[in-house]
């Protein structure tokens, strides 16, 4: 059973590859997505994997028998060892909450939908996370299913808008503006983006470029707007692409808002194993995690070249 919980926020500095294997599509190196609603997401294993990597590498560890003890009473044994007990420490898959999508005025807008806000409240109230409105959509301002699906909402003296029109890469929808938006915009700029002053900027910003859409529209975007590269590999003497070296890749955009929650149990070890100073509670596990003060991580794949690039905020 989890007693210990905490949400952690993703935020995409640079175009992020978490990838799914090679796939027959048009991209051949596809992100990876959920099997129903065809978000883009992470894996719970690759994160779990990066903070394991960046925990057992930290430059604030103690001695290394104490803190390899640690590290595996958080995370389990090496695979060699893994029959001894598992890892204390569980986060769920890192889900789609604001996606950037080219804008005709503002450059760009953050989506999501009624769909995502809700999965997102349903997860901060399994975590326990304090949050003061409610998962809106087109749908709640129409009863024509037809009018709905070309209205986006906006929050009243937002940046996205002109002539009552959003205009989101070649789509148009009909804006109305309400204050749910502006509530929604910002309490995320104030509970889930970074806290630092980098950020100021975004912060202000989100509140007036928050577009919450259509369900089939933000499903689209999600699935046809992210960032596809094209990448070669070319053979040194010849300078010519070398065969079967030539393939494309997608990414999350830059901007991108993810989340996942963050669960512990107590350490499955006997008392005697403990660490110094622990007495054995899911909290301490969490805790290890939160006092690593991980700021930004390179996430997925394509660290060679600048990808995957990614700020970190763990709530409460």
């Amino acid at each position: 059973m989890f007693e210990a919980k905490a949400m952690l926020y993703l935020y995409v500095e640079t175009p992020l590859h978490a990838g799914s294997g090679t796939s027959l599509g048009v991209v051949d190196l596809p992100v990876q997505r959920e099997r129903v609603t065809n978000y883009p997401m992470v894996q719970a294993s690759g994160i779990k994997g990066k903070l394991r990597a960046e925990a057992s590498d930290h430059p604030n560890k103690t001695s290394d028998q104490e803190w390899t003890k640690k590290v595996e009473i958080v995370f389990g044994p090496d695979t060699q060892r893994a029959s001894e007990h598992a890892g204390a420490f569980s986060p769920g898959d890192a889900r789609l909450l604001l996606f950037p999508v080219r804008s005709l005025i503002g450059v760009f807008a953050w989506t999501t939908s009624k769909d995502a806000l809700a999965r997102f409240c349903r997860d901060a109230k399994t975590i326990g996370l304090p949050f003061n409105w409610q998962a809106i959509g087109p749908e709640d301002k129409s009863h024509d299913p037809k009018e709905a699906e070309k209205t986006a909402l906006v929050a009243p003296g937002n940046d996205v808008t002109a002539d009552g029109k959003v205009v989101l890469e070649e789509f148009a929808f009909d804006a109305e503006e309400d204050q749910q938006v502006k509530a929604i915009a910002e309490w995320l700029a104030s509970n889930a983006l970074p806290t630092d002053s980098e950020y100021d900027y975004w912060r202000k910003k989100l509140p007036k470029s928050l577009v919450i859409l259509p369900e089939n529209a933000f499903r689209d975007f999600t699935q046809f707007s992210t960032e596809v590269v094209n990448r070669i590999r070319l053979e040194n003497e010849t300078k010519t692409v070398a065969e079967g070296a030539l393939w494309s890749e997608e990414h999350l955009p830059t901007d991108t808002l993810l989340y996942a929650p963050l669960f512990a149990t107590k350490p499955r070890v006997d008392k005697s194993k403990l660490p110094q100073g622990w007495q054995g509670t899911a909290q301490e596990v969490l805790d290890f995690l939160k006092n690593l003060r991980l700021n930004r991580v390179q996430l997925g794949g394509d660290e060679t070249v600048g990808r995957g690039l990614v700020k970190l905020r763990i709530e409460p």
